[in-house]
């Protein structure tokens, strides 16, 4: 069967061995858990007035096992297949974890950052994740002023939201849905795994945040993840290791625009968190990033929370972020590319793929020879997005014959049309309407 698939140079026995021992060298490193802040370094950050930077302190992490452990797995891997590829390129990524991990506190945290997660400058077709943020806190600027039809102001509980993705878990997924709970501590408002979703208690959620949550943690993350522990000849498909975070993030924030989960807020969120790191990058310390989510209007539990995100296993004084919150537009960008390539070159069979276990889009060719092979299986679970391909394929390749509008020449011809045209205020033109229709004079 080997010889019938092209440029795969592996025996299925070896891939399965190579696949299973990453998986269990990926085990033994977990960034999040590793760099996370006890409560204490808040409370005692606001004791001391917010004037002072945080005292954190982290375990220390010995890289060599993991190293020794990557060694023996990709033991006899060679070749230039997309398989060893992609066998060896999950090995690299779990490698830079375990260095990351190493190096927390110090300007080599950076170094294996960036490996991971890349940078905000970083390109992808030609645009940044740093270029996107600033076009959307411009847009934000912009639209400052004009109402978007936003709902008022509420803080719905947390209990409620947990609620909410009980539901839709239990809709999808049925008897595999993962226990939804409620906890004090967590290092963002919600966090998502094969087994349990966890909901951050305290958090400020809107009603618009309840589907976002539902749309990027439970039908991307938790889908990924269960149909990943499925794969029995595959258990690297099952593992959450930072080489498939940019993929993962990306899909479940396309996920949210796909939905119309996606509002301005959240994007302003997203953008704020990459323009932080950058700021950081440039040498900002802990205390400016804090001042600045504060100058723009976050309460100050919040803003130290998204300053925390920034700084967690970085330098406090600046210059070497914890890099992983540039992956959200990051990947963004890179996952609505692969998609709308994938309709342009009449590839809609590959998207189920990206929803068989966690991987990176890079990974694709791979999945799909291991598909051939009888050893990658078919998601059993899909997002109701992703199932209608009626509607994707419509959408993405409308998108794509937008590509070919002239924009300026649009823009000038229609800018003349809306010189003429009065601002309208509350559902009626500043022009005052007479009982026949006609402008009041």
């Amino acid at each position: 069967m080997t010889g019938t698939t092209p440029g795969v140079s592996l025996d299925p026995a070896r891939i399965r061995v190579a696949a299973l021992r990453l998986r269990e060298a990926e085990s033994g490193v977990r960034i999040l858990r590793n760099i996370a802040w006890d409560r204490s370094v808040r409370e005692e950050f606001f004791a001391r007035g917010a004037r002072e930077l945080p005292r954190v302190t982290y375990p220390v992490f010995d890289p060599s096992p993991i190293h020794l452990a990557l060694l023996e797995a990709t033991r006899g891997i060679r070749g230039d297949s997309a398989i060893a590829r992609w066998l060896l390129r999950s090995a690299d990524a779990i490698a830079a974890s375990a260095d990351l991990l190493a190096t927390v506190g110090t300007p080599q945290f950076l170094e294996h950052g960036v490996r991971i997660f890349g940078l905000p400058t970083g390109e992808s077709g030609g645009v940044t994740p740093l270029g996107l943020a600033r076009r959307v806190d411009e847009l934000c600027r912009d639209l400052g002023d004009m109402d978007l039809g936003a709902p008022p102001e509420a803080c719905h509980l947390a209990e409620g939201v947990a609620q909410t993705l009980r539901d839709a878990c239990t809709e999808l997924f049925g008897s595999q849905s993962p226990e939804v709970l409620v906890v004090d501590e967590l290092s963002s408002n919600a966090l998502a795994g094969p087994r349990r979703i966890q909901v951050r208690r305290g958090a400020c959620f809107t009603d618009r945040d309840a589907q976002q949550l539902v749309q990027h943690e439970a039908f991307v993350h938790v889908c990924t993840s269960l149909n990943g522990r499925l794969q029995h000849d595959l258990p690297l498909l099952g593992a959450s290791h930072a080489g498939t975070t940019r993929t993962q993030e990306g899909l479940a924030v396309f996920a949210e625009f796909i939905t119309g989960a996606l509002d301005l807020d959240r994007f302003r969120r997203l953008a704020d968190r990459v323009l932080a790191i950058q700021r950081a990058l440039e040498g900002a310390d802990f205390l400016e990033v804090y001042r600045s989510f504060v100058e723009r209007g976050l309460s100050d539990d919040q803003a130290f929370e998204n300053t925390r995100r920034v700084f967690r296993g970085g330098v406090l004084t600046g210059g070497a972020p914890f890099l992983k919150d540039n992956v959200y537009l990051d990947g963004l960008l890179r996952v609505t590319s692969f998609l709308r390539v994938l309709i342009a070159e009449h590839r809609a069979d590959c998207l189920p793929l990206l929803f068989c276990g966690k991987l990176d889009l890079e990974d694709v060719p791979a999945l799909a020879q291991l598909t051939e092979l009888g050893l990658c299986r078919p998601p059993q679970f899909l997002p109701p997005w992703a199932g209608d391909r009626r509607f994707l394929v419509t959408y993405l390749g409308y998108s794509i014959f937008l590509n070919a509008v002239k924009l300026d020449e649009q823009r000038a011809h229609y800018r003349s049309v809306l010189a003429e045209t009065p601002v309208v205020r509350g559902g009626a033109s500043e022009l005052e309407t007479a009982p026949d229709g006609g402008p009041r004079p």
